[in-house]
């Protein structure tokens, strides 16, 4: 199912307008910051860090989650307090500790650049700026960040051949395991879905027992959300590092490691990760390094080059030079 409101259908003059302002530095209190800032193309819409620093030089709270395929999605950010695009591209926009400005703000500031005002009439038949509109256009704009030209993809095509090492992570992946019938596997589709590899749910993986961020549970007061999280895209995960709502893994290698011998069994622990092993009477998956290698194989596939060179995302300004 795609998500786009009646009320803010795809244009391309909207799409365009989002594009400009996705790498507008004046979104941001001390005009330095875009989103781009955070969501650079060149790591799948990432940024690399464990946290990204706001304008006021402090961190996020948590890891900068990737823009791709959110024409899919309708709730935004790990706790899903956001319901629609357009309403999750308001939050970094006014928090203090993001890009630091109210969007009354950032209306009459973008009212006194010449080029806005005529491109806000070409997409939304308005020279007047308002915070809804600009919401809009960016929401536009980050519909269009799809990603469907992996090996990945084109194995699903008939198009690419993969290795022996990827089909043995490809059939890993999406296995569960059953050690009483010597049937071996990672589990992993349960929750990453799909073609998409991800689902619009929330699960507590087992990495604390203490929780210092709340997660789901911040957005819906329910003691069984602690712990809880979304459930992330695995598109271009090589690309994306760190891992983890906070960022706590450098590499894949430690996330497989993590699901394979470190998860934490607790009573909030994900139905879909309890009481789940290759080995008969063992918690943990107990994977061997040969099948984490292997799985790894196979989510190299989901790297798509041409998403993270697409022009169509790039910054205009700089395509325009």
């Amino acid at each position: 199912m795609i998500y786009i409101p009646a009320d803010n259908p795809l244009t391309v003059a909207g799409v365009e307008l989002g594009r400009k302002l996705f790498y507008e530095t004046a979104l941001s209190g001390n005009n330095q910051l875009s989103c781009a800032s955070c969501h650079k193309q060149e790591l799948a819409f990432t940024d690399g860090k464990q946290f990204s620093t706001g304008v006021d030089g402090s961190s996020t709270k948590r890891n900068s989650m990737a823009l791709v395929n959110l024409l899919w999605t309708d709730n935004f950010f790990w706790d899903g307090r956001a319901k629609g695009l357009e309403q999750q591209v308001k939050f970094p926009l006014e928090d203090q500790h993001e890009m630091g400005q109210s969007l009354n703000i950032l209306s009459r500031k973008l009212s006194e650049i010449r080029s806005y005002p005529g491109l806000f009439r070409k997409a939304f038949g308005t020279a007047t700026i308002s915070g809804e509109l600009i919401a809009k256009a960016l929401a536009q704009f980050e519909r269009t960040l799809i990603s469907s030209n992996s090996p990945y993809d084109q194995y699903l095509a008939g198009k690419y051949s993969p290795d022996s090492s990827q089909l043995r992570g490809m059939k890993l992946f999406f296995i569960n395991p059953q050690p009483e019938k010597g049937i071996r596997g990672g589990a992993c589709g349960h929750c990453h879905s799909g073609v998409k590899t991800t689902s619009q749910l929330y699960h507590n993986t087992g990495l604390d027992t203490i929780f210092t961020d709340g997660g789901r549970a911040d957005v819906t007061g329910q003691t069984t959300d602690k712990g809880r999280f979304r459930v992330a895209t695995l598109r271009n995960i090589t690309l994306t590092s760190p891992y983890m709502h906070d960022g706590r893994f450098k590499s894949l290698n430690e996330v497989l490691d993590h699901y394979s011998d470190h998860i934490d069994e607790q009573p909030k622990l994900s139905p879909f990760l309890k009481d789940l092993s290759n080995q008969k009477n063992t918690k943990g998956l107990r994977l061997t390094l040969q099948e984490k290698e292997d799985i790894i194989q196979f989510l190299q596939m989901l790297t798509d080059s041409t998403f993270i060179k697409d022009p169509r995302f790039s910054n205009p300004s700089l395509i325009s030079q």
